[in-house]
């Protein structure tokens, strides 16, 4: 008998638990609550479609007392429910609960799935809905007394002024819920905090009369402080923080390259004892390594993926450091916020004080991560950002309205910020800032001891992915002829990589013994990709020569898909232009690999030619510190630029006709003339070059063939009249307008054209029909971003 009862016992257990019907029951109990819910509130959820506003816009709820009982009863409903759940379950262990004892064991079986903290959540959540709802209602009957004349009333103020105040009322009217950030700044449905917040945060109406106009803080700078080198990068490295791959290799180069760069602030310091270095407040946020871009990079670290972003970031990070400004780091969206001091929200609201840096470095993913949560903020504020661009952005490109008319608008871009806002990791394009990064620098004694143990015939491939490789095996074959060839690329134990036999694969190697490994090597070969990446440099600092392919045509965003959708025309004509222009043979040499003879007669060229290691000065941390310092202290895009020419220049100009340049002797090229006022400028008007180009060349073009840098920075002084008449082009017609490519000059119709918007002065861009006016000027040695009396 007893044996029966205990199998009927085990029957009904089972039954319960393969039936679930109490399981069934509470989750239609919650599901019962949120119907009911909805049909209980009817038609009080509205919504208004949204105009065309750059914010999102969420339901409103209206209703009275009945909804809130609605509410009310399923709260206590479901109250009702758990306390009874949970006597039945302490009924488990009672004397009198024996009749019980198969839905108490069901119920213990449940539990540990969660059913009852999910029905603990649901009360909950129906409970801080009910909050939720009371606080819109609120708000709701606080609007609909402002209607009804039951609340003070403000009059809309019609002033010409301010004619976008009445309808940015109607807007706030409709819309005021849609961003928190607006209730964050006091307003709660009213006219009258409409109007507050317009005249007050934003500035669509007039200052209020009845408002105390006294209680608007007025913002002080801070007094300037002088910045004093900083050697020690320990700081540093705690602010870099932890948690991700690419920060930890990011600290590894810091620790690395931390006497180096010791040692080059010494030396800067010694240079710049006269100079007055004022100490600024600097955001870094590197956008690309938060969550919210996807932060593809750090994965990848350990498993051959990129580095040369990581690369230069670290060096911006240390050269910054060790410049001795404030510092602050921020690799989330969290930070970004925080340091900001944005409103909490969507966006919508703007900054009501002062930005707390002097400056933001950041990149196109921070750009766009700002632009969502400083909102109209960004506007103001964005002459404060630099951007880091490794492959440059062009005017033309930059520009929102002339990119969307002619066909320059891409993913990137379109940002209308000064070009020069934005820094490349190569010198590349002139019309943005060369940033760059550092190569490791040889002592004496690495430098003789690599002359001795230099392996005439060994080769290291450039390239950690065996994608790269594929196709080669011609090349590879001619190459193995001559000398033994070593690879660095990423593999898995179990999957080795697709590589010839012949050869030496060592893996993805850590910087130093890659280091190791190209100081033995003679020869760095790269086979067209990755473009313009630090590892050449690095191996003509070890003292390998560096063979590159040539590209005929050169690969551009019109004819390549790795250049399609970046906001540059720029034409790359090897797999490193730098390496092939600014360095050159013997260090570099650059040929057709289509070409087999060439192949052959380069590679038997390197095993007979001697090289010594070969680092360029704007590579080093002193150059870089140096280049750095410049920027920080000359670069200044928030002040507004004097008017030029100003009002009766041309009185002061001499010559026939009347011209502020000229004619350097023995050239054609004109020259700031030195008994002319000078103007504000940086570089100086003395470091100015005037020329034109050839029809169909672009002025980065022309400067090169004079051995020059273009300048836009000069642009404006040569962006009138008397600059054609200087170089002898007769105008029949002026015209001004926005065109990437002017000043110019149209031989066919004998017109000279003048920029419109300074914001296309452009070194970059040739026709076939203009001859163009270039600002040119010399570089100091070393450093291509500097003029001579730039520092």
């Amino acid at each position: 008998m007893t044996a029966a009862s205990t199998d009927f016992s085990t029957m009904v257990r089972r039954c319960l638990l393969t039936f679930k019907p109490f399981r069934i029951f509470v989750a239609g109990i919650g599901f019962f609550s949120l119907c009911f819910l909805m049909t209980s509130l009817g038609g009080q959820f509205s919504a208004k479609r949204p105009r065309d506003y750059p914010f999102t816009m969420r339901a409103e709820v209206l209703g009275g007392p009945e909804s809130r009982g609605v509410l009310r009863k399923i709260s206590d409903m479901l109250e009702v429910i758990m306390k009874r759940m949970d006597t039945l379950s302490k009924l488990g262990n009672a004397t009198d609960s024996h009749r019980l004892d198969e839905l108490s064991s069901a119920l213990d079986r449940i539990q540990p799935i969660g059913l009852v903290e999910r029905i603990q959540a649901i009360a909950q959540n129906m409970s801080d809905m009910a909050m939720r709802v009371e606080q819109i209602l609120q708000r709701s009957m606080a609007s609909n007394r402002v209607r009804d004349g039951t609340l003070g009333q403000c009059e809309i103020p019609k002033d010409p002024r301010y004619p976008d105040c009445h309808s940015k009322v109607d807007w706030m009217r409709a819309r005021w819920t849609s961003d928190p950030c607006y209730a964050f700044y006091g307003v709660d449905g009213s006219d009258c905090s409409f109007l507050i917040y317009l005249s007050e945060v934003e500035w669509f109406c007039p200052p209020l009369a009845w408002r105390n106009q006294t209680a608007t803080p007025t913002f002080k700078p801070p007094p300037k402080t002088q910045a004093v080198f900083n050697s020690d990068v320990g700081a540093l490295l705690e602010q870099v923080g932890t948690g991700k791959e690419s920060l930890s290799f990011m600290k590894r180069r810091m620790r690395r390259l931390a006497a180096q760069w010791a040692s080059a602030a010494r030396r800067l310091d010694d240079r710049l004892r006269s100079h007055w270095r004022e100490k600024k407040r600097i955001l870094v946020h590197v956008g690309f390594l938060t969550e919210e871009s996807g932060d593809v990079f750090s994965p990848k670290v350990l498993k051959g993926g990129p580095l040369g972003e990581m690369v230069q970031w670290a060096d911006i990070l240390t050269a910054l450091h060790v410049l001795g400004h404030n510092l602050q780091i921020s690799v989330s969206l969290k930070d970004l916020q925080g340091f900001l001091g944005v409103p909490p929200g969507r966006g919508s609201c703007p900054l009501t004080g002062p930005l707390p840096f002097d400056l933001i470095y950041t990149d196109y993913h921070g750009l766009q991560q700002m632009k969502q949560h400083m909102g109209l903020s960004l506007k103001k504020h964005k002459c404060h950002i630099r951007v880091i661009d490794t492959f440059g952005t062009e005017p033309a490109y930059n520009h929102e309205e002339y990119a969307t008319l002619h066909g320059y608008r891409t993913n990137w871009g379109y940002w209308n910020l000064h070009c020069k806002q934005y820094m490349t990791m190569f010198p590349h394009t002139p019309d943005n800032s060369f940033m760059g990064f550092v190569a490791e620098e040889l002592n004496e004694t690495e430098r003789l001891n690599i002359q001795r143990n230099k392996v005439d015939n060994m080769a290291v491939v450039y390239g950690k992915e065996a994608s790269m490789w594929k196709g080669k095996e011609k090349f590879l074959a001619i190459l193995h002829r001559f000398m033994e060839i070593h690879g660095t690329v990423y593999y898995e134990t179990q999957r080795p990589p697709e590589v010839p036999a012949f050869v030496k694969n060592h893996g993805l190697l850590p910087q130093q013994e890659l280091q190791q490994l190209l100081r033995k090597a003679k020869l760095f070969i790269g086979f067209g990709f990755p473009y313009e990446g630090p590892a050449p440099l690095e191996a003509i600092a070890n003292g390998c020569i560096f063979l590159q392919p040539k590209f005929n045509p050169s690969h551009s965003s019109l004819n390549h898909e790795f250049f399609r959708g970046k906001p540059t025309s720029r034409k790359v004509s090897s797999q490193h232009p730098y390496a092939e222009q600014y360095i050159g043979r013997p260090h570099v040499i650059t040929i057709d690999f289509n070409n087999s003879d060439e192949f052959d007669t380069a590679i038997r060229e390197i095993m007979r030619t001697k090289v010594e290691p070969f680092l360029p000065y704007e590579y080093t941390c002193e150059g870089m510190l140096e280049r750095v310092h410049a920027y920080i202290q000359n670069q200044d895009y928030c002040s507004p630029e004097a008017p030029f020419p100003p009002v009766n220049a041309s009185r002061t100009w001499l010559g026939s006709p009347t011209s502020p340049f000229i004619l350097l002797p023995n050239s054609s090229i004109l020259a700031w003339a030195f008994n002319v006022s000078s103007y504000v400028s940086w570089p100086p008007l003395s470091a100015l070059r005037l020329l034109t180009s050839l029809e169909g060349q672009s002025c980065v073009e022309a400067c090169q063939s004079a051995g020059l840098i273009c300048e836009p920075a000069l642009y404006r002084f040569i962006n009138i009249k008397e600059a054609f008449n200087a170089l002898d082009l007769q105008c029949e017609g002026v015209e001004f307008e926005m065109n990437h490519l002017f000043p110019a000059f149209s031989a066919e119709h004998a017109e000279c054209g003048l920029q419109k918007d300074p914001l296309l002065f452009s070194c970059a861009g040739a026709s076939a029909k203009y001859q163009r006016l270039c600002p040119c000027r010399d570089y100091r040695n070393g450093q291509v971003a500097l003029c001579r009396e730039c520092l």
